[in-house]
């Protein structure tokens, strides 16, 4: 999620987040895909596929159900190479209410260059927002505003160029999803991302939901975030589009 006052408070609750461990485990039915991706070209994405920048030894770890993540430091990891016009599939369960990550499209070298080390914080480039719906909850009790955020697929720009899809957020920078979506904590749920000829495009649950066009650059790494809370990635797929 991009930095702001509001956002902050993440950190906040991060270790009450870590601590708590009765996280319910992550159902398994009802995850519906739009895309078919066995079809030829696509792949899964592996421990290979990816490289730390800037999170702790132990924020990532791969195991037989997925991709686990501590959500602890705001971090991210990403992927060896860099893309240009790519589908992908994720599929992700948060582990605890209110929980915050994301994925960035076409981050650029530069800020991960800034990044890479021991130093917290995000990178730049086209984020497509994961945050559960109890982040609004949380943002509620202490008294901050709601209006700024969406919880069922926003995508926006950190730093790079976008034009955000209607409808909007307040200030017009996000995308937000014309439909919710997005299943709670404990629930898995299936992302479809296309990030093609600078423009990108999210359908979640199987539908089409938000995005946006005019992307500069159009080109970088793809990136996973960890921002407070444990999540857990699985059936990460990836095509690339001539």
């Amino acid at each position: 999620m991009k930095w702001n006052p509001a956002s902050l408070l993440v950190l906040a609750v991060a270790s009450a987040f870590a601590a708590d461990d009765t996280a319910p485990a992550p159902a398994t039915a009802g995850v519906r895909a739009c895309i078919d991706d066995t079809a030829p070209g696509w792949r899964s994405l592996g421990p290979g596929d990816f490289t730390r920048v800037n999170s702790a030894e132990n924020t990532w770890a791969w195991k037989a159900d997925g991709l686990h993540c501590t959500g602890v430091p705001v971090s991210v990891q990403r992927t060896v190479r860099m893309y240009t016009n790519v589908e992908m599939v994720v599929e992700w369960s948060h582990q605890k209410p209110g929980g915050n990550s994301g994925v960035f499209m076409w981050t650029t070298p530069e800020s991960i260059e800034t990044l890479t080390g021991t130093r917290p914080g995000l990178p730049k480039g086209v984020e497509i927002q994961i945050l559960d719906h109890a982040f609004t909850d949380l943002m509620k009790q202490r008294g901050q505003k709601t209006d700024w955020f969406g919880t069922d697929g926003d995508v926006f720009a950190v730093g790079v160029k976008m034009k955000p899809f209607p409808p909007l957020s307040p200030d017009g920078s996000r995308s937000f999803p014309r439909k919710r979506m997005a299943k709670g904590h404990g629930q898995w749920n299936h992302y479809y991302i296309r990030a093609i000829n600078g423009e990108v495009r999210l359908w979640v649950n199987g539908e089409e939901v938000s995005g946006g066009t005019g992307c500069v650059p159009a080109r970088g790494y793809i990136c996973l975030e960890s921002e407070g809370s444990p999540i857990i990635f699985r059936k990460l797929r990836l095509r690339e589009v001539p």
